[in-house]
């Protein structure tokens, strides 16, 4: 199940801002545990949940789709870790939201369900297409004067992996990112740990 609920206390308990608005209640939060707050230190599988979570709710996707996207990277060449970000970043949503068509993975699901987008000349309604290099990724023709799209585009630099063309509201993925490169909060090797067990 996709999470629905505060995404400020969500923010909160996973120690990662999920919308612009979650940023300060982390930084109060950061403050109160320099002063002798927080939590009592977890166990190996309590850090190895939490790094799940982190990943998992940085995605938005179920536990169900989780499992399902480490037991594919498990089965590739490589490291599972790393294979599992590259997966999930390669998920339309994803770079939807690295794109900067969207303030939050939430947003980005949102629009991609609405179907503002096609994916090589076709309206694609579903978040979680795998995007490869050089596929072309733009805003539908009758959905490019929504109020939604209405962007500070200087505001935002997509990471190097991505292209953008914000006079045509279009963005592709130039080849497949680092791990070094996506800007995600987990140490994934918890994760792998995790569903290892």
């Amino acid at each position: 199940m996709k999470f629905t609920g505060p995404k400020v206390k969500l923010s909160r308990k996973i120690g990662v801002a999920l919308k612009p608005k979650a940023q300060q209640a982390l930084e109060k939060s950061d403050g109160r545990r320099a002063a002798g707050g927080g939590r009592d230190r977890l166990s190996d599988y309590g850090v190895q949940l939490l790094e799940k979570q982190r990943l998992r709710f940085q995605y938005n996707i179920s536990e169900k789709q989780m499992r399902r996207y480490f037991e594919k990277a498990s089965r590739m060449k490589g490291k599972t870790g790393r294979n599992l970000v590259s997966l999930l970043e390669r998920r339309l949503d994803a770079v939807i939201l690295r794109s900067g068509f969207a303030p939050t993975i939430f947003a980005a699901r949102q629009i991609v369900s609405h179907g503002h987008f096609e994916l090589n000349g076709h309206r694609v309604r579903i978040p979680s297409i795998l995007i490869k290099p050089g596929d072309s990724i733009s805003v539908r023709e009758r959905s490019q004067k929504l109020e939604i799209f209405e962007m500070d585009w200087a505001a935002y630099t997509p990471p190097d992996y991505i292209e953008r063309n914000t006079d045509e509201l279009k963005t592709w993925m130039t080849r497949q990112p680092e791990r070094e490169e996506i800007p995600v909060v987990c140490d994934e090797q918890y994760v792998v740990e995790y569903y290892s067990r």
